[in-house]
């Protein structure tokens, strides 16, 4: 999607201290949910209080949180058309410094109702500037699109995450993720910054999983994270259980994987703000 040029839209950013992480891919499937749900539970064990934004139609993200879909009557589609507060819409999870703004699939029609409204791109970021929230860190789970829904997310973040799965096809889009969001940055969001690339369902058995990150850390460079987030069915048994993998089973690779990831986070945080 190409964002319009309307950067004289763009609204006052509050005085807030929660940093903004939106993550994204426009392709399925490559672990954006789960980085999301188990990124968030890494960084709260580490002692920060976490929001995590479900902006997915599919409410995955609210339902590997334990979220159920008689629990989710305030939603982030609620927040965006204008019809709550975010305040509103947060409801608290098992984790005690973690919570969700859920999604249902009501959100699927937010695209075509802010159709004709000149902030569409802005209604995230709005809601925002009146949220007074004590959290460290709000983790955006974007849909797997670059529509409405995503620049919302990039126009009122302060960096971008991408998951990508370590297999050829998405190393296709990888191109057009990176062009939408230096557009978001140039028409929309001049502020954002791009956090990293993450390496998700790497196999070490699999010549093509080496191949692939060789070649987008030959392309990337210390963009992409260290931290590789193996195949693991732990990882992927995890969400039947409304539970996160460091909750499901603390001592499988997968929730290791995670735990190191949010770590690497924090350190390129405090890169990041030097750059800033």
């Amino acid at each position: 999607m190409e964002p319009p040029n309307d950067a004289k839209l763009l609204p006052h950013r509050p005085g807030r201290s929660a940093r903004i992480v939106a993550i994204a891919n426009q392709k399925g499937g490559v672990g954006k949910t789960t980085t999301t749900i188990n990124l968030g539970t890494a960084l709260a064990a580490a002692g920060k209080r976490v929001l995590i934004l479900d902006l997915d139609p599919q409410g995955n993200a609210s339902t590997g949180l334990g979220l159920r879909q008689n629990e989710r009557e305030v939603t982030s589609y609620n927040v965006l058309i204008g019809q709550a507060t975010l305040q509103e819409a947060v409801r608290a999870t098992s984790i005690p410094t973690l919570s969700v703004v859920p999604a249902t699939v009501d959100l699927s029609a937010a695209e075509v109702e802010l159709v004709g409204d000149r902030r569409r791109n802005y209604r995230l970021r709005d809601a925002f500037a009146h949220f007074d929230t004590d959290a460290d860190y709000v983790l955006i789970d974007c849909p797997p699109s670059l529509g409405t829904l995503t620049v919302n997310a990039l126009t009122c973040a302060d960096a971008v995450l991408v998951p990508l799965q370590c297999e050829f096809f998405a190393l296709e889009g990888l191109s057009l993720l990176l062009r939408t969001i230096e557009r978001v940055r140039r028409t929309l969001n001049p502020d954002l910054q791009m956090h990293g690339v993450v390496l998700t369902m790497f196999d070490r058995r699999n010549n093509l999983s080496e191949q692939v990150a060789a070649d987008v850390r030959s392309f990337l460079g210390d963009r992409v994270y260290k931290t590789v987030i193996p195949r693991n069915v732990r990882v992927s048994e995890a969400p039947s259980h409304g539970q996160p993998v460091l909750l499901y089973d603390i001592k499988s690779k997968g929730a290791l994987a995670y735990a190191h990831l949010a770590g690497e986070l924090l350190r390129r945080e405090q890169l990041l703000a030097r750059v800033a």
